[in-house]
């Protein structure tokens, strides 16, 4: 939308910022933001109020943009405005898409929706605050916390990126059992602010508040100009019953926290599955050494391990589980730090010959974990899914849990989490940062010290219970339970456990429980912790069940979340605004699942040639308004998609698939498309396909084929009745025409993007002084990416890969590979492993992976590995982007070294990764982006 500043208030974890760029000074103020954070029985409940005030003459839209715990559940979100209250409504998915339908066919923006990092979920919405009037934003989420090592952690990261004169954290916890301990941790707990701090415990009762003044927020180790950046940890743990552990029972339902103190710990038999396909090469296997090196220090003397790698084929360290004492845990050491990566990935025969070794070595009174570590999808071996998943339930027939460590984002998390949950394990991802190797050595130090097996918990009159049944207990974590009471009788209702320590059986059954009072916020808290876990292990049960089952899991999961007002991957939140604002629907994605926010426009330059007045002096104005011609931008949208925010006040609507437009800008429906109202412009359409004339006052769209669609804007002065054929023809700007490439940076800030015209030959990677060229040539069909990519590896050698194969040249001989084949060319090597083509020449690696759009093949090139050199260059060898954002009104700008350049927030596929996420980047042209010609990087031949 034209002329209206946008402010983006961002949270990270439980706390609401504002984005890193701030607006002109004065223009808005946040005066007020609170943070109130109750936990009670384990159970917290955040509530973050921000309050904003506009303080110019004109009306600025304020976008809340909101990063959550994964595990939380949005429950509650309203704003103020005017006097009036504007409320979140939850809704079923299918429900809410409707609404999104509606919003999209107006032409608004809907949708919006990502993961970020390791532990958060964004979400998103905005609206438009009135010249001098104020905006209060109140966001509510619930989550039962975990307890792991020992402890809970409640993190709160500030980064306002903007002194806040009433700024507030109050984090209230209530525990029955009491509170063994409680600590303040992270970046913002340093002495700067240490005065801002207070902590008071009271057996039972916990405060702590965080009331940093404004001259504080500037001066902090994590502080600047714009404010704080850094993160409050609070640690804490509660005094626990060595027996049956602590349980409230409250209007009918109950909560059983489980974790015995004073047991024995159990032996362990453990086996170590760990990928060394060519994909891990790099960081990946070099952190993976690291994090073995140190869990294999970690082992008890009593305990029983095994090693064993895997590519296309299995490499054992010892064939059979072996005691460890230090003569073995050396050897395994050595083993570890010459692990290699190579070759494919053959999950199904590594996983089904670690539980082979686990099966093979019964031990009385001992516990067996089986632990998976992988990066990518089955590509050797047996690679349908769901057959590996059946093999290795039948060969693991539930003696044992599976852990499966997903690395990076190219893995198939879905399949790793099912597999998993099947064997009575869980899957993590293990993200590729420079802890990684911490990432892995804490997983298992959570499962290092089992003190029960076979636990299952007997709840006599309770119904509709949570999971009871857990293959094994560790030390420093906790079981909960949650159900209802039959008939709310407490009398009859008789809670026991029963697990196996060691070698023996143990019950445990004597407790005094506690009672809160029925009606209390307390009491009630516990039936949606029954409701949380509920809806939690629904949504895993989904996971493991089909048919009529599946459905019924789903219905009850629908059921609860719509109940208690939960955002989960079932509903949706239909934010409700005031008239004439946009409709927002917020959902929760699944871990690793691709944001479902739409991809915004391409901007293109236009090439146009208008006829009548504005034919050559820019933008012409007429009875609308104003209008665009000749050298203004055409704008390209994707069928679907909403018309973008940024379009000429002049022009609404949304791009379509068939359809016609009359002279008066009327849009006429074909095929059931929606009708809109293209106003006060005189607008010609050009798909892909072309336009054929129909009638004097209408152009009619014919068999357009799913993609963009160019929006050519026609001056309305100076046009006479049947010029509209007259028109130059806008050059179709088909996807592909251009590529658009990603320059990421080294932070967290936004990518650079930039587009390059097809087909054309690009200079990938010259590396002169080790005779390395790489050239490719993107393809000029609507699939976009590389058509052929080569390697020179000598003067008169090459390796050629194209989507079906790899060619290889060595003198006058040429050689084709169709298949998974190891190649080996002069300096350069080759491993294909389905979709993924990994090349290593010299101490330079990259991958190719191979994309599939509109049923057509493409390649893309992603380089792993480079040895430093002055020499090298090519699009894959260009640094990250450093840029500074130094403006958002009224267009924005970065700075690039001493340069300024506007930009235009977008939308872009990230072809880098195989999911193909969508990335928001700031677009540029390629030259301000690469900072020299565009030419520079094209190659006569290949």
């Amino acid at each position: 939308m034209m002329g209206r500043t946008v402010v983006q208030i961002s949270l990270f974890g439980l706390l609401l910022a504002l984005a890193a760029t701030l607006p002109r000074k004065g223009d808005w103020d946040i005066y007020s933001f609170h943070i109130n954070s109750t936990v009670t029985s384990r159970y917290a409940t955040t509530v973050i109020t921000s309050r904003v005030a506009n303080r110019v003459n004109e009306s600025k839209e304020i976008e809340f943009h909101v990063r959550i715990p994964k595990n939380a559940f949005i429950s509650k979100f309203r704003m103020f405005i005017d006097g009036q209250v504007y409320d979140g409504v939850v809704k079923g998915k299918e429900k809410a898409q409707q609404q999104y339908i509606e919003a999209v066919s107006h032409g608004q923006s809907a949708g919006i929706v990502s993961s970020v990092g390791r532990t958060l979920e964004e979400f998103k919405t905005s609206v438009t605050v009135a010249a001098h009037k104020k905006v209060t934003f109140e966001l509510t989420y619930e989550e039962l916390m975990k307890r792991t090592l020992g402890k809970y952690e409640l993190q709160i990261h500030a980064r306002p990126m903007q002194p806040v004169k009433d700024f507030k954290v109050d984090v209230y916890i209530h525990e029955k059992a009491g509170i063994r301990f409680i600590d303040v941790k992270g970046g913002l707990s340093t002495k700067a602010l240490a005065n801002a701090i207070t902590k008071t415990l009271a057996d039972k009762e916990v405060w702590v508040y965080f009331y940093p003044t404004v001259d504080q927020q500037k001066i902090c180790d994590s502080c600047g100009k714009h404010g704080m950046n850094g993160d409050l940890v609070i640690v804490y743990d509660v005094n626990r019953d060595p027996t049956l552990g602590d349980i409230k029972r409250s209007t009918g339902y109950f909560v059983h926290h489980f974790a015995p103190s004073s047991l024995s710990r159990i032996p362990k038999n453990v086996v170590f599955i760990i990928d060394q396909s060519g994909s891990m090469h790099g960081r990946k296997m070099h952190q993976t050494r690291i994090a073995l090196l140190h869990i294999l220090n970690d082992l008890a003397e009593d305990d029983y391990f095994g090693l064993i790698t895997f590519d296309s084929n299995i490499f054992h360290w010892k064939r059979e589980l072996v005691l460890a004492n230090t003569e073995n845990l050396e050897s395994a050491k050595t083993f570890a730090r010459e692990i290699i990566d190579r070759g494919a990935t053959n999950i199904n025969a590594a996983v089904l010959e670690g539980a082979r070794m686990l099966n093979v070595h019964p031990r009385e009174g001992s516990a067996s974990i089986l632990i998976l570590l992988t990066d990518g999808d089955p590509t050797s071996g047996v690679t349908n899914l769901e057959e590996i998943q059946s093999n290795v339930r039948r060969t693991i027939a539930g003696k044992f849990p599976l852990y499966c460590l997903g690395f990076g984002f190219d893995v198939n998390f879905e399949f790793l989490e099912k597999m998993a949950l099947q064997n009575d394990g869980s899957a993590r991802r293990i993200y590729e940062d420079s802890d990684a190797d911490l990432q892995l050595k804490g997983f298992y130090e959570e499962v290092a010290t089992p003190l029960l097996t076979d636990v299952t918990m007997i709840y006599v009159g309770g119904t509709n219970l949570t999971q009871t049944n857990f293959s094994q207990y560790y030390n420093g974590s906790e079981i909960v339970v949650a159900g209802q009471i039959t008939d709310n009788d407490i009398e009859t209702f008789a809670p026991q456990v029963v697990a196996i320590s060691g070698d023996r059986k143990i019950t445990f059954s004597n407790t005094s429980t506690s009672l809160e009072p029925t009606g209390t916020a307390s009491g009630d808290h516990i039936q949606r912790v029954w409701a949380y876990l509920t809806v939690k292990q629904l949504l895993e049960k989904m996971l493991l069940l089909s048919g009529p089952e599946e459905k019924k899991a789903k219905k009850e999961a629908l059921e609860l979340s719509l109940k208690y007002s939960f955002v989960t991957p079932l509903t949706s939140m239909v934010v409700t605004k005031p008239a004439g604002e946009n409709t927002d629907v917020l959902h929760k994605p699944k871990e690793g699942e691709t944001p479902q926010n739409r991809q915004p426009p391409f901007i293109l330059p236009a090439r146009t040639a208008m006829r009548g007045g504005g034919a050559s002096g820019g933008a012409g104005r007429g009875a609308g308004g104003g209008g665009w011609g000749a050298g203004s931008p055409l704008r390209v949208g994707i069928a679907g998609v909403p018309a973008p925010r940024s379009f000429p006040p002049h022009l609404t609507g949304v791009p379509f698939l068939d359809g016609a437009l009359t002279r008066t800008g009327r849009y006429r429906a074909e095929k059931g498309a929606p009708k809109v109202q293209l106003q006060h412009a005189e607008p010609a359409l050009l798909p892909s396909s072309g336009l054929v004339e129909d009638r004097a006052d209408r152009w009619l769209m014919k068999s357009i084929p799913a993609g963009p669609i160019v929006y050519g804007i026609m001056p309305s002065s100076g046009y006479a009745a049947g010029d509209l054929g007259k028109v130059d023809p806008l050059i179709a700007a088909s996807p592909g025409l251009f590529q658009r490439f990603l320059l990421k940076t080294e932070s967290q800030s936004a990518p650079v993007c930039f587009d390059v015209p097809a087909p054309v030959f690009l200079k990938l990677l010259h590396h002169p002084s080790r005779e390395l060229y790489v050239n490719g040539e993107l393809d000029s069909v609507q699939s976009g990416g590389f058509k052929r990519i080569v390697i020179h590896f000598s003067t008169d050698d090459h390796v050629e890969f194209y989507p079906k194969g790899v060619s290889v040249r060595e003198g006058q001989t040429t050689a084709h590979y169709t298949g998974q084949d190891n190649i080996t060319a002069g300096s350069v090597t080759v491993i294909r492993r389905g979709k993924e083509i990994d090349v290593a020449a010299g101490d330079t690696r990259m991958v190719i992976l191979v994309h599939e759009k509109d049923g057509k093949e493409f390649l893309w090139p992603v380089l792993r590995q480079l040895q430093s050199a002055n020499n090298t260059e090519g699009i894959l060898a260009l640094k990250p982007a450093v840029y500074e954002e130094v403006q958002r009104v009224p267009v924005t700008k970065l700075r690039i070294k001493d340069q300024e350049i506007d930009v235009t927030s977008v939308g872009a596929l990230d072809y880098s990764i195989v999911a193909l996420p969508i990335m928001s980047c700031w677009h540029m042209s390629a030259e301000s982006a690469l900072q020299r010609p565009l030419d520079d990087f094209f190659v006569a031949q290949l």
